[in-house]
């Protein structure tokens, strides 16, 4: 993990996607940026978000408290989420839209211990590397979280074994990966 960077499948895509859009390394400015853009400025907003009082966000905001455990991750999630505005997102998934089935943005995910095909239990460990279609890089650009983002790969991954024409009978449901063991290029 980077001094900016997250875990978490919607933190490396993100990452990934926008490299100049990383979360900043203080939570003091994670705090201000995730206040500032996502609730308007309010104070109120962010502490019933997060479940701690209005000056508990002022006080992260002014560096003299710093979250701790779930909130720590929930803010920097928060923070890459307000890097990257909605009108960066389009423009970014645009560009490899246009260039069809061959958007030159590869993923590689570790069949070690993570890689699970339900209903077969016969998985030898090897890396896949995933050649991402435009439509595919596009879909990742723009989703939401990750829930989103896991369903589009594991459409890569049916895709991937059902040699492009859905001879497998693999499903974008049939497949589940660690974040952990998830690149994208």
């Amino acid at each position: 993990m980077t001094a900016g960077g997250l875990r978490g499948l919607f933190g490396k895509v993100r990452e990934a996607l926008f490299p100049s859009r990383k979360a900043p390394a203080q939570t003091a400015t994670q705090a201000g940026h995730v206040r500032t853009r996502k609730y308007g400025g309010s104070t109120k907003a962010p502490a019933a978000a997060y479940g701690v009082s209005a000056r508990t966000v002022q006080r992260r905001v002014d560096g003299t408290r710093h979250p701790a455990g779930r909130h720590r991750e929930k803010l920097r999630l928060d923070a890459v989420e307000v890097q990257t505005t909605e009108r960066g997102r389009e423009r970014k998934a645009r560009q490899p839209a246009e260039l069809g089935p061959h958007s030159g943005i590869t993923a590689r995910v570790g069949r070690t211990r993570t890689f699970e095909i339900q209903g077969s239990d016969a998985v030898r460990a090897r890396d896949i590397h995933l050649a991402l279609t435009g439509g595919q890089a596009a879909a990742l650009a723009l989703a939401q979280d990750e829930g989103e983002m896991r369903e589009i790969i594991g459409q890569a991954l049916a895709d991937h074994f059902n040699g492009g024409g859905g001879y497998g009978g693999f499903s974008a449901d049939d497949f589940d990966c660690d974040a952990d063991d998830f690149d994208l290029s």
